[in-house]
């Protein structure tokens, strides 16, 4: 059962191995903290907030780019057979909220 080995180096070894245990026992320490654990979660969590974020950067600019070309030309000028539509279409729900909200209060007034 003997390897050749000296008593020590074999001593040697067993203290190397020591070393490797402690270092190996303090990392799994460092890993299992409370501050540590807490610390990797609210990374995780900003990570996915900014993921988040920049998905919603790109898609709100991909509309307004959108819209934008739709209501203007490619050298900036007004596409007018389109904002006309928009602004009175827009003119027309606004007055008739107005409306609605008027007459609404006006019939809490007689009661």
């Amino acid at each position: 059962m003997s390897d050749g080995r000296t008593p020590a180096q074999i001593e040697a070894d067993i203290a190397r191995r020591r070393q490797d245990l402690a270092a190996t026992l303090d990392e799994i320490g460092v890993r299992v903290h409370p501050k540590t654990i807490k610390d990797n979660a609210k990374a995780s969590v900003r990570e996915v907030v900014d993921r988040t974020a920049g998905r919603a950067y790109v898609a709100v600019n991909r509309a307004v780019s959108d819209l934008r070309s739709g209501l203007v030309t490619e050298d900036g000028a007004p596409r007018m057979e389109r904002i006309v539509p928009v602004a009175v279409a827009t003119v027309a729900a606004t007055v008739a909220a107005v409306v609605l909200v008027s007459r609404r209060s006006s019939r809490c007034k007689r009661r």
